[in-house]
């Protein structure tokens, strides 16, 4: 009777049917965790993929080197980039992620992309200087399938920062600075890179790593530190370098760019350039000061 009297209260105990538990689609985020501490070199088998290459973590990538060959994992991207294609990747590859090649200077290089579900991608590639690409698109698959491995066994690798260590900053707050309005623009607001380590305000982009190629250039003082100006294209970039913490030998690497819009850098590139460094620098750590 009481049922008959309640019928809706009594038909809303049945239980409700479970859902398809299928596959669930990778993003990055669960792939990789926090992207500000990847140790890429903990995505490459180095015995396996580059037998005796000496591996360096970078804060966003890692560069394997054996001989004149060079294999590098990251960084990561979110941006789209007309020169990726699809491919027929052999190995497994994980729900919801895609395997792809890029076309860019692809003579002398061999890139592949991992694509995330959310669109994410990391991208690896292979350089060594010859005219072998079948050879160093082997390679790349074999990262390729050495970072999968990594990913999906949960053996992703983390980053430690010591004290003093520029991979502890905040790369878009020392560019929030009125001192940059002129390189950058007026009015322009930073925005930070995926992986935490870069920013980039108006025409002026800042990035915090490690060095792996060693500096040239006549030496001068910006910002109270030793930094190296050079041209690239349509950029002129200011390298200032430190110890690197924690990773004897190595050295950490402060690089600031001023783009030209208009073409080709030049001297009045420089000069802008030569004025971001010299706010930026001074607010940078230095090791055993305080």
């Amino acid at each position: 009777m009481l049922c008959a009297l309640l019928t809706a209260g009594c038909a809303t105990t049945q239980a409700a049917p479970e859902r398809d538990s299928g596959p669930t689609p990778l993003t990055a985020v669960d792939a990789l965790g926090d992207f500000g501490s990847i140790d890429y070199c903990s995505l490459l088998d180095v015995p396996k993929v580059a037998p005796g290459a000496v591996a360096v973590p970078t804060f966003e990538s890692c560069r394997a080197e054996a001989g004149p060959r060079t294999i590098l994992v990251g960084p990561l991207a979110f941006d789209s980039d007309p020169n990726i294609k699809p491919y027929d990747y052999a190995g497994p590859v994980p729900d919801g992620v895609a395997v792809q090649q890029s076309m860019f200077n692809d003579r002398s290089a061999c890139t592949r992309a991992i694509t995330f579900a959310d669109g994410t991608r990391l991208d690896l590639s292979v350089t060594d200087g010859g005219g072998d690409q079948d050879a160093r698109c082997t390679v790349a698959d074999a990262a390729v399938g050495s970072a999968l491995t990594a990913i999906t066994a949960r053996k992703v690798g983390r980053l430690t920062f010591p004290d003093r260590s520029w991979g502890r900053v905040a790369p878009c707050v020392p560019l929030d600075n009125h001192d940059l309005d002129a390189a950058a623009g007026a009015g322009s607001q930073p925005t930070a890179g995926l992986s935490g380590h870069s920013c980039i305000r108006g025409k002026v982009s800042f990035k915090l790593t490690v060095e792996t190629v060693e500096p040239s250039g006549p030496v001068e003082t910006l910002g109270g530190r030793e930094a190296r100006v050079r041209v690239a294209g349509a950029f002129c970039l200011v390298d200032a370098t430190q110890p690197a913490p924690g990773l004897p030998g190595r050295r950490e690497l402060a690089e600031i760019s001023v783009v030209e819009t208009a073409g080709t850098a030049g001297d009045g590139t420089c000069t802008l350039a030569r004025g971001a460094a010299n706010a930026i620098l001074p607010r940078l750590p230095t090791p055993g000061k305080p």
